[in-house]
């Protein structure tokens, strides 16, 4: 009798083995019709007693469970996640489809996460992108992406929780990349290697090959964590969010520059202005730092000093437009106090004479930023405030050809 419910036991085991074969082989005819709820719904059976299953079959099942979790491309960031893992062990089993088709589905993944971007369905992208970083823990870029479309999808308690861990593993994100110029569009590309470049390059389809420095995103990080605790006025975070990364990168300048910013942001402007000069000081041919430091003193109405910074700035940046019409409108501003002035006299003769030496001192000020703003124009034929500035201008300087040549700009 006890032989007779040992072999009766074994019996049952088959039985079973042969019902899970069946099920993992229903799911592949499943996914071949491109019924996946029907595969996922087989595989769920079969998974309750999969260690019953031999080692082929169970790299089977977890290669049409990918598949199945996979599904058409419109899956969920979860389910591309369960079919990832379902993948990933096949292919620890030696299965070779599932090694492929497990970069597919990263790469599919990464497609539609900037599909939704595109979209502006940020928190799906950020769903995407994390459910990436998951899959390979060393792309933290993904990490970041993530944090950064969160920001964008204002879910700020998540995406400081990302932007905090990139903090603790003192994620860096800086690099270099290949490109090209596509022959064709003009346009530059980005290349995943050296080599793939190279190869393109060869083809003639893309010309002026280059390597572009891909800065640290250390300050970005900072930053993006000091905004978002400023915006909920939690000012010790933010604060003490920016030591710790400057703890650890104390001659990181994106820092130094993202931690002025977030003083002027809580409105501690003398402080962000001192950071800057500061700054300045370690680094003297960042253009940007001395713009900002010129638009700081113009806010407090120190435009000769604001003046002297935007000089800097171009000294290092020729080309750097912005500094140039910030110059414009420092130099400009002394046109407020000669105007009042102007304005209040009354009809005596002094009066009269003092008006005209005032209206002599407006002309120069005008005098003085017409070849700037020629300058702006030359580098910037379209830029329209840059033109209705000079067009006033020469108006009021009376050179009617200068006008009517801004206006002919302006109508291109």
């Amino acid at each position: 009798m006890r032989t007779n419910i040992i072999m009766l036991g074994l019996s049952l085991l088959s039985m079973t083995a042969f019902a899970q074969k069946d099920q993992v082989k229903n799911a592949e005819d499943a996914i071949d019709d491109g019924n996946y709820a029907e595969a996922k719904a087989q595989l769920k059976i079969a998974e309750q007693n999969l260690g019953e299953l031999n080692d082929k079959w169970t790299e089977n099942f977890y290669f049409y469970k990918g598949k199945a979790y996979m599904g058409s491309g419109n899956s969920s960031a979860a389910d591309l996640k369960i079919a990832a893992e379902a993948f990933q062990k096949a292919a620890e089993m030696g299965n070779e489809d599932a090694t492929e088709s497990l970069m597919a589905l990263k790469n599919n993944l990464i497609q539609s996460a900037i599909d939704d971007q595109n979209k502006e369905d940020f928190a799906s992208a950020a769903e995407k992108l994390y459910t990436s970083y998951e899959l390979s823990k060393q792309d933290t870029i993904y990490l970041y992406y993530a944090a950064n479309n969160l920001v964008q999808a204002q879910d700020y308690t998540k995406a400081v929780e990302y932007l905090e861990m990139l903090n603790e593993m003192d994620y860096d994100g800086s690099g270099k990349e290949f490109v090209a110029v596509n022959a064709e569009t003009g346009e530059v590309e980005v290349f995943g290697s050296k080599e793939q470049r190279d190869l393109m390059v060869k083809t003639d389809e893309y010309k002026e090959p280059s390597v572009r420095k891909i800065p640290s995103k250390k300050g970005d990080i900072a930053q993006l964590i000091a905004r978002i605790y400023i915006s909920q006025k939690d000012y010790d975070k933010a604060i003490a969010a920016m030591d710790k990364a400057k703890a650890t990168n104390p001659e990181d300048m994106s820092l130094l520059k993202a931690e002025a910013n977030m003083y002027y942001q809580m409105g501690e402007k003398d402080k962000a202005r001192t950071l800057l000069e500061e700054l300045a000081e370690k680094d003297p041919n960042d253009a940007d730092t001395m713009n900002n430091i010129g638009l700081m003193y113009a806010e407090i109405g120190d435009n000769e000093k604001a003046v002297e910074f935007y000089n800097k700035a171009l000294a290092i940046d020729e080309e750097m437009n912005n500094a140039r019409i910030n110059k414009v409108a420092a130099i400009l501003a002394k046109e407020r106090e000669i105007i009042d002035e102007m304005n209040g006299l009354g009809m005596s003769k002094a009066d009269s004479e003092r008006y005209e030496e005032l209206d002599a001192d407006r002309k120069e000020l005008y005098k003085e930023v017409v070849p700037i703003l020629e300058k702006a124009i030359e580098i910037e034929p379209n830029n329209t405030d840059a033109i209705k500035t000079a067009m006033n201008i020469y108006s009021n300087l009376g050179n009617q050809e200068k006008v009517e040549e801004m206006k002919a700009k302006l109508n291109q």
